[in-house]
């Protein structure tokens, strides 16, 4: 596969916008990066050693997953401490570290906040369950007692994300809910001390230096009044966009308003990004009115496949939703929580020019680590390493979110290919030696040079980045084409060639490009037009 730049590009001028509406956002999954003791485990220093490849490779900000302090129940989503580094991360010292020399390098640091729920072995829920019923800890929480003569069955019901039911008996008798797993017990939001407590959290990050927050399930904190049933028993999925009476409630509005007035107490632009899970995009840009958050990841792009109708259709959509309340539009291929989207497009040429459609729409960005390399999904873990809680229950989701965190490659022939000294928690395959940062850097065939050169592009072209809408051209079937401005995407998402005349001077393509007015198979090309 070759790439073809131009050699020059039109200069980007004008007056900037909020970083946030063009950034391009790198995730980081804190054990699986880089490891720097040795233990097999990655962490905060391995981050830190690493941040000038994330610069050389043309991010504007870097989004942490958890960190925190935990006993890793759920790889970190069940928090013990906010304000606490787990230590097999590191140190408080460690994160000031990461976000210092981030700055340092022009990079932004985006901290993961898990408001739903902590764990259970935070302070609030053992004293809760020490002071048993009726007392005021337990009102932080969600405390029922159960249903039936003796109140033996639970007190709705609600299953969890993971599988079984949401409610988990403790031994006075009453019933906690907890939406995932029963190690992560969900807060009472409609309590003032939760609300008090997030909003000093949100204050101790930022003090700290931090440029943002990502959301995690933004979109669960209020339930309906009085816990209705369900009244089903249709398995709740990861990512879906059920409607459902413990997710997207109207009240979690008024929360972000109040979190919005502490991000706007700091300078610099800090941002709120909302994992929110809702029935439609419309229901998404809620979260992003002016006095909300500022970003919320586009799942409804995420789950749309290679198809060209399809991906049009969600485009628009996308567009539409966010530009009556002025947010940028975000697009997201993979994250920590999903098959990697080589592996679910089936092949590496649809992963690449998958990507470069991505880079060239308006808005935001988001890059999931090692799907700069190509990376695909490792799909044969032996049972015996997995760790996602979902896997370990009878049913729920498919449990199989480890095969997209193994550790990634960055040198050497042989596992743990430079992520550490000391192995790797989860095995990495034999093959990846040849996707490493090490073999893929100068080679102008590698995934990693075209993410490289498309991000060098995008953030000099002025067409590029920012904005809130695009101009289709004609197009045969099963083909995409674009423009912005003097730019032009083009896009075949077939399986054959297609001959569509040349609309300009090639800036960069996903694959091998013969001829600039016929179209490769599954191919993406960008044009100065």
């Amino acid at each position: 596969m070759t790439q073809h730049l131009a050699d020059a590009l039109p200069t980007s001028t004008g007056t900037q916008p909020g970083w946030w509406r063009e950034a391009v956002i790198y995730q980081v999954y804190p054990r699986s990066f880089a490891d720097s003791n040795g233990d097999g485990m990655g962490d905060l220093e391995g981050i830190r050693s690493r941040l000038p490849y994330l610069k050389e490779l043309g991010v504007d900000a870097v989004w942490l997953s958890p960190f925190y302090a935990s006993p890793q129940a759920d790889a970190g989503y069940d928090v013990a401490d906010y304000r606490a580094i787990d230590p097999m991360f590191g140190t408080l010292h460690d994160a000031d570290a990461v976000i210092r020399e981030a700055h340092e390098l022009g990079l932004r640091i985006i901290v993961d906040l898990v408001p739903n729920h902590c764990s259970d072995q935070h302070e609030w829920f053992k004293q809760a369950l020490r002071e048993g019923p009726g007392t005021p800890l337990r009102e932080r929480f969600h405390f029922r007692p159960g249903q039936g003569a003796d109140g033996s069955e639970p007190p709705n019901d609600w299953e969890s994300i993971f599988g079984g039911p949401a409610w988990t008996r403790v031994a006075d008798g009453e019933w906690y809910l907890h939406l995932f797993a029963p190690e992560q017990p969900d807060f009472n939001w409609e309590h003032p001390a939760v609300q008090d407590e997030f909003r000093s959290i949100l204050r101790f990050w930022l003090d700290l230096g931090a440029d943002g927050f990502r959301i995690d399930v933004a979109h669960g904190l209020v339930k309906a009044p009085g816990l209705p049933d369900l009244g089903r028993d249709e398995q709740l999925k990861l990512l879906g966009n059920q409607v459902l009476p413990f997710f997207d409630q109207d009240g979690v509005h008024e929360i972000y308003r109040s979190w919005r007035l502490v991000l706007d107490e700091y300078a610099g632009d800090r941002i709120g990004v909302a994992e929110a899970w809702t029935p439609s995009a419309d229901r998404t840009a809620l979260y992003l009115r002016p006095d909300e958050l500022h970003q919320a990841f586009n799942f409804h792009y995420l789950n749309t496949g290679w198809d060209a109708e399809a991906l049009r259709a969600t485009i628009d959509e996308s567009l539409d939703s966010m530009r009556p309340v002025g947010a940028p539009t975000t697009w997201v291929l993979s994250n920590h929580d999903v098959v990697r989207h080589r592996t679910r497009f089936g092949t590496l040429e649809k992963a690449r020019a998958a990507a470069l459609l991505m880079l060239a729409l308006p808005g935001s960005a988001y890059v999931y680590q090692g799907e700069e390399l190509g990376l695909p999904e490792v799909v044969d873990l032996p049972d015996e390493v997995r760790q996602d809680p979902s896997f370990f229950k009878a049913n729920g989701q498919d449990g199989l979110r480890d095969g997209c965190r193994v550790p990634i490659p960055w040198s050497g022939d042989q596992a743990p290919y430079g992520f550490g000294t000391g192995g790797s928690w989860l095995p990495q395959p034999a093959e990846w030696a040849g996707l490493s940062v090490e073999a893929q850097t100068g080679d102008p065939e590698s995934t990693l040079e075209l993410y490289r050169s498309a991000l060098r592009v995008r953030r000099a072209h002025p067409a590029l980045g920012a904005g809130d809408g695009v101009e289709w051209l004609p197009a045969p079937a099963g083909v995409l084409a674009f423009r912005r401005g003097d730019f032009v995407c083009t896009v075949n998402t077939t399986d054959e060639p297609v001959r569509l005349p040349a609309p300009g001077t090639v800036l960069l393509a996903s694959g091998d490009l013969d001829d600039p007015d016929v179209l490769p198979a599954d191919t993406t090309v960008w044009w100065q037009g």
